[in-house]
């Protein structure tokens, strides 16, 4: 730049003088400067937003750099199989049940963004009642039969984590007797640690209150994950709290595996209260109609990160050039915490149609760092998105810029004749003055500015005639005027073709045959 400000500063004294002289020189830099290739940029992302993307593979939009939006992997979301039952996320202000088995009654917890899992946990208040729902005649708390094998999991983080505090309460009544008897679930916090207890359940049970209590304290302030498991093959009732067993029982009638099972049954459909009595955040509610060794664990999400531990990734749609082009540069704008990382790819070409997942290849670059070899009409890039080892980080991209090269334009003849003969046009014109101009387009048409002709012996619009600098049009019709122009295509790819020169017209003549 600082040789182009030397030469203007050079013509400018030279034409000072004289503004005939000066526009002269004008004219020459523009010249001189029209064949060169200067860089250009284009943003994606950034304040324009996340909207000309192609592909979105674990990963979600999120706040970046100076509050704008970002890209970031997603949270490891819950399953939704046909064997669940029931499923709070608590990722939106309203809650609803992912599966449609429960309606939400009442709902009086309070959204909050410090979750474990998601994008969002349920924050209880004590004396709020939680939130209640009602299940439908598909549901299992919510109609009357056997259960069947059922696994209920939670995440609890606790404020205080005081005793009596209860995370779940169902009740309601069954007939086993000349009168009924009341049937219990609840889950409540004693002397730190969470304990499970069912009352007149399991019916042909010995036993007709039946108490799982945990011995791993509840440390408030800190998610613990909380897993009640009943196999209706063994009997066994199981109570495990990240995945570790803190108490079983078999629910047979030797209290042993061999004994015969005695199975779980729902008298009355009634009301499930989830923290009906809790100080403390809740995320992630399930009821599964499996136990839980006989469900993958992906099911449940039972690993601590909340981050997919494959990353993630996407891509932009192809971005066409009007001129191929080099790019030269990706400036990302990216937020890459300790132990994370993002990688950058490009791939270029000249018709997108037929680009596979690996056609064109993928070349991975780096942000700031030149790059080589990427040309084409079309640019497309990618970015994988790798958390940290235990999966509690993610990276974000905010913003990329793409810097090019494009190859200019070439400059059209600045004259152009056209002699009318019999049934002829006969055009000249002058070489273009650009030194990027590889050859010509002859354009023609029956109307101004129209070149849609389809009459000449040579060929339709446009005719493309090599670096020359005439031609004879034949096979046109006598008396019909035709409107000519010329455009310049550039020596490095003829698919790049300038703009069109002065219009110049002619009408062929039966009495113009000596030409």
């Amino acid at each position: 730049m600082k040789i182009v400000k030397k030469i203007v500063s050079h013509f400018i004294l030279r034409g000072k003088q004289n503004k005939r002289v000066l526009l002269v020189n004008l004219l020459i830099l523009f010249i001189l400067f029209q064949g060169y290739s200067y860089q250009k940029s284009i943003i994606i992302g950034g304040e324009k937003g996340w909207n000309d993307l192609s592909k979105m593979e674990g990963v979600t939009t999120g706040v970046g750099r100076f509050g704008l939006e970002s890209i970031e992997l997603s949270t490891k979301m819950p399953q939704v199989t046909g064997e669940t039952d029931l499923l709070l996320t608590f990722d939106e202000k309203d809650n609803f049940d992912f599966v449609g088995n429960y309606n939400v009654i009442s709902n009086n917890l309070t959204y909050t963004k410090d979750s474990i899992k998601g994008k969002g946990a349920g924050l209880s208040r004590g004396v709020t009642n939680g939130i209640t729902l009602k299940g439908n005649k598909y549901s299992l708390l919510g109609r009357q039969g056997l259960m069947g094998s059922f696994t209920i999991e939670f995440w609890l983080s606790p404020s205080i984590a005081e005793n009596g505090e209860k995370i779940l309460s169902w009740r309601s009544s069954i007939n086993t007797k000349p009168y009924p008897d009341y049937q219990m679930i609840v889950a409540s916090i004693n002397n730190n640690r969470l304990e499970w207890r069912f009352n007149n359940v399991f019916p042909l049970y010995q036993d007709t209150d039946i108490l799982l209590s945990g011995f791993s304290t509840i440390i408030p302030g800190e998610w613990s994950r909380h897993t009640l498991t009943y196999n209706d093959e063994t009997g066994c009732l199981e109570y495990l709290v990240d995945g570790r067993t803190e108490a079983i029982k078999y629910i047979t009638t030797t209290n042993h595996e061999d004994g015969t099972v005695c199975m779980p049954f729902v008298g009355e459909g009634a009301k499930l209260e989830i923290c009906p009595n809790y100080t403390g955040k809740i995320d992630n509610f399930r009821i599964q109609r499996t136990s839980y060794e006989e469900t993958s664990e992906d099911i449940y999400n039972t690993g601590n990160e909340p981050f997919r531990m494959n990353g993630g990734r996407f891509e932009t749609n192809p971005i066409l050039i009007s001129n191929a082009a080099t790019l030269n540069e990706v400036n990302a704008i990216m937020n890459i915490p300790e132990q994370t990382d993002i990688r950058l790819f490009v791939r270029s070409g000249e018709n997108y149609c037929n680009w596979t997942e690996n056609y064109p290849e993928w070349k991975e670059v780096l942000s700031g760092e030149e790059i080589s070899g990427v040309t084409g009409l079309y640019f497309q890039v990618a970015a994988e998105l790798l958390p940290d080892g235990s999966g509690s980080k993610t990276p974000s991209v905010t913003q990329l810029e793409l810097k090019y090269t494009e190859t200019p334009s070439p400059l059209p003849p600045f004259t152009v004749t056209a002699i009318p003969g019999d049934s002829c046009v006969t055009l000249t014109w002058s070489y273009s003055v650009d030194d990027n101009a590889g050859g010509y387009y002859v354009y023609y048409g029956n109307r101004p500015g129209e070149y849609m002709g389809r009459a000449a012996v040579e060929g339709m619009s446009p005719v493309k005639v090599g670096n020359t600098t005439s031609l004879k049009l034949t096979g046109l019709e006598n008396g019909k005027i035709y409107y000519f122009a010329i455009s310049s295509y550039s020596r490095i790819d003829n698919k790049i073709n300038g703009t069109l020169s002065k219009e110049v017209y002619a009408r062929p003549s039966a009495r113009l045959s000596k030409y």
